[in-house]
């Protein structure tokens, strides 16, 4: 039996990131690297018409009301500038993307930890000067004691790094996604798709 209802209308699911705008800041660089700085569509189209945002690259895709159609924005500007922050916020992200997310012993990728180069039951602090990123086996070989009282050696010194170091290192970690209008808004080594 046919039932007659129209089922067309019905949204078939799509990927999250399938019509993301590409977020800059009023003097046209990304507010963030890593993670990039994003908004759904529905946000992107919300910013448009309330007249926050600038839009300065469209997808062809285009969203309709009763009375207008609107092509999806790819890429949109903040009219009003947002100061960067001064400094780096010590954060467990921040640290990992300031050691690329590659273990300060031995130099290995994957799931990482933080380690205190200095223990605190020794008088460490949990600071950026005594943080670093740490793959689980050197962090329990390490233990409690000294990098040197284990035969390990860090990579670098750990230092607080500034606010454009972090961004530069977010920078070496492109996304899975990138649209080709966006490609003129960052600065990768990054090949599309076709």
């Amino acid at each position: 039996m046919e039932s007659g209802f129209r089922t067309d209308f019905v949204r078939q699911g799509s990927s999250r990131r399938q019509f993301s705008a590409l977020v800059l800041n009023a003097d046209y660089r990304p507010l963030s690297y890593f993670p990039l700085s994003l908004l759904s569509w529905q946000d992107s189209v919300k910013a448009a018409f309330q007249k926050r945002v600038e839009v300065v690259s469209e997808y062809e895709a285009v969203v309709r009301s009763p009375s207008i159609e609107f092509r999806l924005p790819s890429v949109v500007a903040l009219r009003n500038f947002v100061k960067p922050a001064k400094s780096t916020a010590f954060t467990r992200f921040n640290l990992f993307l300031r050691d690329e997310f590659r273990c300060q012993y031995c130099g290995s990728e994957g799931e990482m930890t933080f380690d205190h180069v200095i223990p605190r039951s020794r008088g460490g602090k949990t600071v950026w000067a005594n943080v670093v990123a740490a793959c689980a086996t050197c962090n329990l070989a390490k233990g409690n004691r000294l990098p040197s009282e284990c035969n390990l050696a860090l990579r670098r010194t750990p230092v607080q790094p500034t606010v454009m170091q972090l961004l530069n290192a977010g920078r070496k970690f492109p996304p899975d996604y990138l649209h080709v209008s966006w490609i003129d808004f960052l600065y990768w080594d990054a090949e599309l798709e076709a």
